[in-house]
């Protein structure tokens, strides 16, 4: 039969009927980069040989694919997965080709994590019929950081919901899993030097509900913590999927769990309960104290520790000033210093931070607050610190006019954008519909190629005060990851809603098959 192959790639030249059709034919999110499809079929019906020469975890992974959601076991087909260091200079360390015809099908990459996402590739062709439809394609990322932030320091979820959450995040070539594990409401993580911390930091007695001060709360205790081990063991689970766990300690605010395990951490020593409400709290380091410093710095060095990340994310966002407008201490540091407002203050606090870290060999990373700039309407703090970040950390966007950002651009800082209004999970869908999310737009408009170059990527933000079950952060997850997965991987000149859309029949089919989301 003669073979006619169809360039996707360019497909939207070609005509919307012809864009249908190969939606059809080849269902695959992220969309790839580069990519032909032919008119024949290789059936994987009678079995699979899968040989890899250079990586090993990735033929195991993918037999078990083949073998739970196909029913593909040994046969005669041949899978040939390989990697070579030479094509790291046209395909990156992320990057694949894929190609299937009449003699097998054969998978290169330059680096594991390639030769990985080329096997989620794969993945999404095989047709319930168990075929895979003849392609080539070559692809690569269009972004480096392709971050799902779980927050468990509202509600405690568990390993088996991070788990699943990692399954789900390497089926669409998301690579960062940015754990926010400490809050106002709950401290999640063991931390051996300091035992009150989970002792008495991961308890609370109630929990607001319905929505911020509603005044309503259910009764129960609510708690859970991870311990150092398993810890170890989810980082682990993610790193054999290429994912980056990035933890999330917040400082110098949302600080309320920590301070009521150790009352002399706060500004004012007061001794407080770890707080049922998820709104407002005041509760802020002590970061005129030295004690203070030599508390987070010793957790920090537990968690550099643990986690293999070069990133190491503080929060700083969202940071009420009210108790260090009261401090002598706080007052007599400004004038030490010869600081000028509040915002200073934090700016010099986040930089003793970023200093430590760097020191430890890692990069500090901070909501765009750690600029110094005022992005809140109940903030009379003035609109800009006059001091200035420290030039190696990694801005975190989520809030503001887009001139902060490419402010930060300019000053040389890399960047992830998380506008809130278009990447927060816990936003309802009728805020961010799916094609809203699928159609946001990581580098503002204005920028430099060189300044371009400094975003790193997205992240997509599951905040959990209203999500108390895994149940509710799967609802606000699904289907709205995957549209996130290619804003992060495709290039936007390849991207197209319809074709997307037509995809996520399929995908919640999977989701459904898993316990994740409900039938429709």
């Amino acid at each position: 039969m003669k073979k006619f192959f169809i360039v996707l790639a360019a497909v939207m030249t070609l005509g919307g009927t012809l864009a249908a059709g190969a939606a059809q034919q080849v269902q695959i999110v992220p969309w790839p980069n580069r990519i032909t499809v032919g008119d024949e079929s290789l059936s994987l019906a009678g079995g699979v040989a899968i040989k890899s020469p250079s990586e090993s975890f990735a033929a195991g992974y993918l037999a078990g694919l083949l073998a739970d959601e196909y029913g593909i076991g040994s046969g005669k087909v041949k899978i040939i997965l390989n990697t070579d260091a030479k094509l790291a200079g046209t395909l990156g360390e992320e990057g694949y080709t894929l190609n299937i015809d009449s003699k097998g099908i054969r998978i290169a990459a330059a680096d594991k994590k390639g030769l990985f996402y080329g096997v989620q590739t794969l993945r999404q062709l095989v047709t319930p019929e168990r075929k895979v439809p003849y392609v080539s394609i070559e692809d690569r990322p269009a972004f480096g950081w392709r971050a799902f932030m779980l927050d468990e320091a509202r509600y405690f979820k568990g390993k088996e919901v991070a788990e699943k959450m990692i399954d789900e995040m390497a089926r669409l070539k998301m690579n960062v899993l940015h754990w926010h594990l400490t809050d106002d409401a709950g401290w999640r993580i063991e931390i051996k030097k300091y035992p009150l911390l989970t002792e008495v930091g991961s308890v609370r007695d109630s929990s607001e509900i319905g929505t911020w001060r509603s005044g309503r709360y259910d009764p129960n205790p609510h708690g859970g913590f991870y311990t150092q081990e398993e810890i170890r063991e989810i980082i682990a689970y993610a790193a054999d999927r290429n994912i980056t766990v990035v933890p999330e300690i917040e400082m110098p605010g949302h600080a309320s769990a920590a301070i009521a395990a150790y009352p002399w951490l706060g500004t004012t020593k007061e001794k407080i309960r770890v707080p049922a409400d998820f709104a407002g709290n005041p509760w802020v380091y002590n970061v005129a104290d030295p004690k203070v410093y030599e508390f987070l710095q010793d957790v920090i060095t537990e968690v550099a520790a643990l986690f293999p990340s070069q990133v190491i994310h503080i929060g700083g966002d969202e940071v009420k000033y009210d108790h260090w407008k009261l401090s002598p201490e706080v007052k007599a540091l400004m004038e030490k210093e010869g600081m000028q407002n509040l915002s200073d203050v934090q700016v010099y606090f986040t930089n003793n931070m970023s200093n430590f870290i760097e020191g430890l060999g890692k990069r500090m990373m901070g909501w765009n607050e750690i600029l110094g700039k005022n992005v809140h309407e109940w903030s009379t703090e003035a609109n800009a610190a006059s001091a200035t970040l420290a030039p190696n950390a990694v801005v975190h966007f989520w809030k503001g006019d887009v001139a902060i950002m490419k402010e930060a651009l300019a000053q040389g800082h890399d960047v992830v954008n998380s506008t809130h209004n278009y990447t927060y999970l816990d936003y309802n869908y009728n805020t961010i519909p799916v094609k809203l999310a699928y159609h946001f737009s990581l580098v503002p408009e204005g920028v430099s190629a060189q300044e371009a170059g400094h975003v790193l990527g997205l992240g997509c933000q599951m905040w959990s005060e209203w999500t108390p079950t895994p149940k509710d952060v799967y609802r606000q997850t699904f289907p709205r990851i995957a549209a996130y997965a290619e804003v992060g991987w495709t290039r936007p000149e390849n991207k197209d809603f319809s074709r997307f859309e037509s995809v996520l029949p399929r995908l919640k089919a999977e989701w459904k098959s898993r316990g994740i989301i409900a039938g429709e």
